[in-house]
């Protein structure tokens, strides 16, 4: 059964830094694209960052540009979201998901397999 757990979220100040991170189970996904999206309260789910099966290729929104990193380690099946100046607006439950293609997609729609989430809240 495939499993995706992400962990890390939590409640922090505008400014602070948060590392989420998404372990994999079930199935080897080195060999495809993963992502992070989120969806704050009475908002649709939005593209964070992707990945491409490699790690040579990156995928940011425009929000969290220069704030974000994504990275996976494809060894132990895990990928991480390290953000930076968190702000307010950043507020949601994150998502890790892995796709069905090796290119790192925005579009939610090429992305087979999606965690439970986990909630981030950054105070102003």
């Amino acid at each position: 059964q495939v499993q995706l757990v992400e962990s890390g979220g939590g409640l922090v100040q505008a400014g602070d830094s948060l590392r989420l991170s998404c372990a994999t189970s079930g199935r080897t996904f080195s060999s495809y694209a993963m992502g992070w999206f989120r969806q704050a309260p009475g908002k649709e789910r939005e593209f964070v960052s992707a990945i491409n099966w490699s790690g040579s290729s990156t995928r940011y929104a425009d929000s969290v540009k220069g704030r974000f990193t994504i990275s996976r380690d494809n060894g132990k099946n895990t990928v991480a979201l390290q953000m930076n100046s968190l702000k307010p607006e950043d507020t949601a439950v994150y998502y890790c998901a892995v796709s069905g293609t090796r290119v790192a997609f925005t579009t939610d729609t090429v992305y087979a397999y999606w965690g439970q989430g986990t909630q981030v809240t950054v105070s102003s």
